[in-house]
């Protein structure tokens, strides 16, 4: 029986380089990408998720780190962190302009 859950997910800091112009640094410490999707069952600490974005056309792994019971929300918010040491600027660029995927600030 799949269950819906919240992933809330944690990509890491992320430098743009471009030829001729100075690079530029994205601080994602404060912020959080939230969605919800359906999994088969509830993911336990350390376990891998596959999530996609851009409809799909970008899938990437994230590492659950915890699951709380949301009682307002009524259902598990799964906090994650990107599986990868580094986010390609692609894959950046289909979580900002992704509609189902929502930045949530920290403060």
């Amino acid at each position: 029986m799949a269950t819906e859950i919240e992933v809330s997910l944690r990509v890491p800091t992320l430098t743009l380089r471009a030829p001729g112009e100075p690079e530029r640094r994205i601080d994602n410490s404060l912020v959080r990408f939230v969605r919800r999707v359906e999994v088969p069952a509830l993911p336990k600490p350390n376990d891998v998720l596959t999530l996609s974005a851009g409809q799909g056309q970008q899938v990437f792994e994230a590492t659950v780190t915890r699951a709380d019971w949301h009682e307002e929300k009524a259902l598990f918010v799964v906090s994650c962190t990107y599986a990868k040491r580094s986010l390609p600027p692609a894959l950046y660029q289909v979580l900002t302009n992704d509609g189902e995927w929502l930045p949530k600030t920290l403060i």
